[in-house]
């Protein structure tokens, strides 16, 4: 298997020749071992700008989400003694690309994008979100619409499967694992597909009959199935996969170390009570953000790019 993706500066290469550990792009340090860049002991390499520049990862409609994450914003303001600036990024790709030039410093990364945010990037993540009793973490679904001619797995051979982009976990990450593994069923081979560029563009395509089928995060689903965008009746789920870890919320690692303090303690001391942060993510039983550690919590994601022999190269 062998695919690239082509970004602004950077490909990633999904290759074949060998299992190699996770690794950091060369130009960064990792003198700890937890896999993510050190902060520069040269303090003329740290970001200091006036505006702190935050990016959730793609959406159909960045717009909405503007509004959503503005209370979690302000508070960051307020803490960092930054103004703080939404930045509706259109793919995974540009969401890296804009943090790896340094014009991106606080993200949120989709649970696939993680590892290659972190390798080549510099993304330092911390935080994730949980459900009030601190359980965390989403699951792969595999959906169709009513009447499809889809009731299981094995159906999906000779249709179409829409994927999200070959970053995301489980917009095409697990699925492709699951589906040779476990079902036999080889993408190109057994079954057509397409790539939609989101969770969201993935779910409206197969609720609007546009795609056969779709990997997607039930998260996404959930809360477009709780703003009306969707109804419940115009999808069925036919596989849910284990728990995985969601998005990872960190910063770049030549911000200044104060900022990166700062931007933590904004995390993990805003109140969610009655904001639209609580209104939207609450759909998907989220209600606070938790420590994380890449090391601990995205070990499973990178087994999953191991079995798929994915390696990243930053150029």
């Amino acid at each position: 298997m062998k695919m690239t993706a082509t970004l602004t500066a950077m490909t990633v290469v999904l290759a074949t020749p060998s299992f190699a550990e996770f690794a950091i792009a060369d130009r960064f340090t990792d003198t700890d071992g937890d896999l993510i860049a050190d902060v520069p002991t040269d303090e003329s390499q740290w970001l200091d700008p006036d505006t702190l520049v935050f990016a959730y990862t793609p959406v159909e409609d960045p717009a909405v989400y503007a509004e959503v994450w503005q209370p979690f914003l302000d508070h960051m303001a307020e803490l960092t003694g930054k103004t703080v600036q939404f930045f509706p990024v259109q793919s995974n790709a540009a969401q890296i690309e804009a943090m790896r030039a340094g014009r991106l410093h606080v993200a949120g990364f989709n649970t696939g994008s993680n590892p290659l945010a972190v390798a080549c990037a510099g993304f330092r993540p911390f935080a994730m979100m949980a459900a009030a009793d601190g359980s965390f973490g989403y699951e792969m679904e595999i959906i169709t619409y009513p009447d499809s001619g889809i009731a299981e797995i094995a159906d999906l051979a000779g249709r179409t499967l829409a994927f999200t982009s070959e970053t995301s976990n489980s917009g095409f990450k697990a699925p492709s694992a699951l589906l040779e593994s476990e079902f036999g069923l080889v993408a190109g081979n057994d079954f057509e597909t397409a790539f939609s560029g989101a969770h969201d563009n993935s779910i409206l395509g197969v609720a609007n009959r546009d795609y056969d089928a779709a990997a997607i995060a039930n998260s996404v689903r959930k809360r477009m199935e709780a703003r009306d965008v969707i109804s419940t009746d115009q999808v069925q789920i036919i596989y849910t996969s284990d728990t995985f870890p969601t998005t990872g919320y960190g910063t770049v690692y030549n911000l200044h170390p104060d900022l990166q303090e700062a931007v933590q303690e904004a995390f993990f001391t805003f109140d969610w009570a009655g904001t639209s942060m609580e209104e939207e993510f609450s759909a998907s039983g989220e209600a606070q953000f938790i420590p994380i550690t890449f090391l601990e919590n995205w070990a499973v994601i990178r087994q999953i790019d191991a079995a798929l022999d994915v390696q990243y190269t930053c150029e």
